[in-house]
């Protein structure tokens, strides 16, 4: 039990130093997608999607005006987020033992 909670919390630490420090060093150059589209002439027809106002948006936390703190930020808090919804799905998810299934089988409890 404590290597499987030892392994899980490196795993933990190792994802936010990722999210946290290597988003730093991410390119601010548009994606592939994004770069194509201007290349073609219809990158200016682009729209922005239902979640663009939304705390996370681009990447960033709003409110933050650093570029390179406010993203770590969204990766920081993106991996917490993912790691509360799987874990609290793991919970719902796993099979705890019923007294039944804990008793001895019918025919053992007979002899």
């Amino acid at each position: 039990m404590t290597r499987t909670r030892t392994f899980v919390l490196i795993g933990v630490v190792v994802a936010l130093l990722i999210a946290g420090v290597g988003s730093w060093y991410a390119s601010s150059a548009p994606d592939g997608l994004e770069a194509t589209a201007e290349e073609q002439g219809f990158g200016s027809t682009a729209r922005d999607s239902a979640a663009a106002e939304s705390p996370l948006a681009d990447y960033a936390v709003a409110g933050i005006g650093d570029d390179r703190l406010s993203g770590g930020l969204a990766g920081v808090v993106g991996v917490l987020l993912v790691l509360a919804l799987a874990g609290g799905l793991t919970l719902l998810v796993r099979r705890r033992p019923t007294e039944d299934a804990t008793a001895p089988p019918a025919d053992a409890r007979q002899h």
